[in-house]
């Protein structure tokens, strides 16, 4: 997953919806395209100012943008109140350009970016909690809320190599304080109206949160971080003494009102798995499917597809299955027997955790040298491979991206789960880092970052549809790459995971459009796949609170392979891979109806 907190990469994320100055492009726009760029370059300054941290999340928190690193966004309920203004008020200004005058980039641009206001509009008009309801309906879980977000971006985000850059650090700790306030009004509002998780989040909320109240202040990330850094740049000040002061003080008071509020729900909670429950719980589950991937397709749609993946791609590993020598069981068995393999594990020490951070390593060198017989253009910014904190590792996915800034200061990191080596055996590793790294997220979200002449707007607005789909994507691709042609276990690792992805659109939709219960879906999902009971628990619980999101990768691979099946078909033996994966990616992110339009662009340039 491309960006675990959804901060800054959400399609319906208007906050992050901003643009400085558009990058040089070859001849300046006129008529309505400059009217277009010049609402975007509004656009971007005023979410820069609403949402500082997304300039630090860009590593542009210096010089003129110095002034935005002290700060965390305001999310009191005016201020939330405001953004949904300013976001209808945005929409009916872009609306007002002629649609028609614009061609190519300049039309991909106004579709982009109209489709995240309207979307985001759409959740405001109909859903009156967490802020239109858009993402998640919970403000507080194990995967949503500040305590989870911001000691993990100021740890790895916020830069220190200046004592102006650490009294930031500390500024931005007295805003946590704040932050956590505000959402816990926002919580006990939502709660009024019904909207509180079902049990078992709210246990998993609830260790989590005692989890961060247990660590002692100089251990925890945040003050740890801060210290740590100021003592490797040789900054001199008492930072150890006031960051204590500000945990203790601002931060730990505020928290454990959080925890109070969500034990409070706790006696009464349901245990109901789906959304179907909450105010217009049926609308808001088909809202978030368009949010996620970013197309029209309905729950009955999504249901049925998954159903038929599940089908074929199951037929294909058995084929592969027999082939590797297991031959007894139903597939989702021979998987969990391939789990059970004491070969294809990992020693579960701190030793045997390093060293497959080695060889995910070796693989990232490997696929990289086979990238420019498939792309044109490659990207300049290093990956890097790291363990998720252990601090969050219990309720966090097996493995996610963060992107790299835009200044290159920070390169792109893949983060691997490691609480448990058994949930990560061999057999899946490679998939898994063609999926987060190479030919997947970070080569795409690099590239996009690197494109000349695409404005900011568009380098930073992001939708699951697109990225989760091309990341998909990027795992059959490597089939195709050879990068499988003496490993057999990991392709019937690749298709494990295309099967995951399928067995994800059967049970989101499921438990959101169906009814199902959290245990019918984790043993659809063990029976299926095989996987540790505790891991489809995690994911699971994961759906249940980003509803819709995990059915947009399997939507997403199959309009790439559409689109380019297509492009395949009219071009002929005009066809090139390369050409065909610089069009799609060199264009940005996009919806899944505008990629369509890319591609149709990029058959109609290579025709002429």
């Amino acid at each position: 997953m491309i960006n675990r907190r959804q901060l800054f990469a959400s399609a319906t994320a208007v906050a992050a919806m901003s643009a400085l100055p558009r990058l040089a492009l070859a001849a300046a726009p006129t008529g309505e395209a400059a009217k277009m760029y010049a609402m975007f370059d509004k656009a971007m300054d005023e979410a820069f100012r609403r949402a500082p941290e997304l300039a630090t999340y860009l590593g542009l928190d210096s010089g003129a943008m110095a002034w935005s690193k002290g700060l965390l966004s305001d999310n009191s309920a005016i201020a939330q109140a405001e953004n949904r203004a300013r976001n209808a008020e945005q929409l009916a200004e872009l609306r007002k350009i002629d649609r028609s005058q614009l061609t190519g980039m300049d039309a991909i641009n106004y579709d982009t970016v109209e489709f995240v206001l309207a979307v985001q509009a759409e959740g405001d008009s109909q859903f009156d909690f967490n802020n239109g309801g858009n993402g998640s309906p919970y403000v507080l879980s194990q995967l949503t809320g500040s305590y989870q977000q911001v000691p993990d971006f100021l740890d790895t985000a916020h830069s220190i190599a200046t004592a102006d850059d650490a009294d930031a650090y500390l500024s931005r700790m007295e805003c946590f304080g704040r932050m956590l306030d505000n959402e816990t009004e926002q919580a006990m509002q939502d709660a009024a109206k019904g909207v509180i998780p079902p049990d078992f989040i709210l246990d998993k909320t609830i260790t989590q949160m005692k989890a961060f109240l247990a660590t002692p202040t100089p251990e925890t990330t945040l003050v740890a971080s801060l210290v740590r850094r100021v003592g490797e740049k040789k900054i001199e000040g008492d930072y150890a003494r006031v960051a204590t002061a500000l945990y203790d003080e601002k931060i730990r008071p505020a928290l454990e009102r959080q925890l109070a509020l969500v034990e409070s729900w706790r006696p009464g909670a349901v245990h109901d798995a789906g959304v179907g429950r909450l105010p217009k719980g049926e609308a808001y589950y088909r809202h978030s499917l368009k949010s996620y991937t970013t197309s029209d397709i309905n729950p009955e749609e999504v249901h049925q597809v998954g159903l038929d993946m599940v089908k074929s791609l199951g037929a294909r590993a058995d084929k592969l299955m027999k082939k590797a020598g297991y031959t007894k069981g139903t597939v989702g068995e021979r998987y969990a027997q391939m789990y059970a393999d004491p070969k294809q594990q990992w020693p579960n020490t701190d030793e045997g955790k390093e060293a497959l951070l080695l060889d995910l390593n070796e693989k990232v060198k490997v696929v990289q040298a086979k990238l420019p017989a498939w792309f044109g253009q490659l990207p300049k910014a290093p990956v890097e491979i790291r363990r998720v904190p252990k601090a969050i590792e219990a309720g966090a996915p097996g493995g996610y991206y963060n992107g790299p800034s835009l200044d290159g200061k920070r390169p792109g990191i893949y983060w691997i789960n490691l609480r448990d080596t058994a949930e990560q055996p061999k057999f899946l590793l490679s998939t898994l880092t063609y999926h987060e790294a190479i030919p997947g997220h970070h080569l795409q979200i690099s590239l996009s970052n690197e494109a000349g002449d695409l404005p900011l707007i568009r380098k930073i607005i992001g939708n699951s549809g697109y990225q989760e789909g091309w990341a998909l994507y990027a795992e059959e691709l490597a089939v195709e790459m050879g990068m499988y042609k003496s490993d057999l276990l990991g392709e019937i690792g690749m298709i494990h995971d295309a099967m995951f992805r399928a067995v994800r659109l059967v049970v989101d939709s499921g438990m959101h459009s169906k009814g199902w219960s959290r245990e019918q879906a984790v043993k659809y999902y063990v029976d299926n796949i095989g996987d540790k009971e505790t891991a489809a628990i995690t994911e699971i619980e994961r759906y249940c609170v980003w509803p819709g999101q995990a059915c947009s990768y399997m939507v997403g691979k199959l309009t790439f392979l559409k689109t380019r099946a297509k492009a395949r078909k009219a071009l002929g033996g005009k066809f090139d891979i390369r050409k065909f994966h610089d069009a799609v990616l060199l264009s940005g992110v996009t919806p899944l109806a505008v990629l369509e339009q890319v591609v149709d662009d990029y058959i109609a340039a290579n025709k002429a």
